[in-house]
């Protein structure tokens, strides 16, 4: 089975300590963290307008960019890089915190609207649709008013393990996409329970 053809990966979160542990910045830690299996790093850089590495993975590289335009701009960062090194969105996943999914719980897909996330929104209006999503799931609070206070604050201890986790799986999710392609990896996904996500 042919692997996915990967040429970016992006987490979206928000720069600065004050947001570094709050759940919106998913994608931030998993990007850090393939970095670091990687053995490689991330430069702020201004022409992209965000922290930005090369990994290799499986033979194949990889760039990475933590956007650091805050959330709601990241597109911009997005399109900068996609344009200078003409990456189409098939080629680019995406990582992010999701509310509509369990805490720890991880779900990759292609396309897609960007469900009331304004990072995604901005992405997709930036760079067009077709974007490979890597879902981390943060849970929800169940209540409408509350929902940009949850994202904008650190998960207590428990939740936190679990998101830890699931950052840990997705990071050794990435040599399988490119090795054997996303319909296995989705699969696996779906028929794991967070704590134990991954081969």
């Amino acid at each position: 089975m042919a692997g996915l053809s990967l040429r970016l990966i992006v987490g979206l979160g928000n720069p600065g300590p004050e947001h570094a542990d709050t759940r919106h910045n998913a994608g931030f830690w998993f990007v850090d963290r393939l970095a670091a299996d990687a053995g490689g790093s991330l430069r702020p850089h201004a022409r992209y307008q965000g922290e930005v590495g090369r990994i290799t993975v499986e033979g194949q590289e990889l760039w990475l960019l933590k956007p650091t335009t805050y959330m709601n701009r990241s597109g911009l960062a997005v399109r900068a890089l996609t344009d200078y090194l003409r990456i189409t969105p098939a080629e680019t996943l995406v990582a992010h915190d999701d509310l509509d999914l369990g805490v720890g719980v991880l779900r990759l897909k292609q396309g897609g609207g960007p469900g009331g996330h304004n990072g995604l929104k901005d992405l997709i209006t930036q760079i067009g649709e077709g974007i490979w999503r890597l879902r981390f799931g943060i849970g929800h609070p169940q209540v409408r008013e509350e929902v940009i206070d949850y994202v904008l604050r650190q998960a207590p201890a428990g939740e936190q393990a679990l998101l830890d986790a699931a950052v840990v799986a997705a990071a050794a999710v990435v040599p399988r996409l490119l090795c054997d392609g996303a319909d296995r990896v989705m699969n696996s996904l779906h028929r794991r329970a967070p704590a134990t996500l991954g081969d």
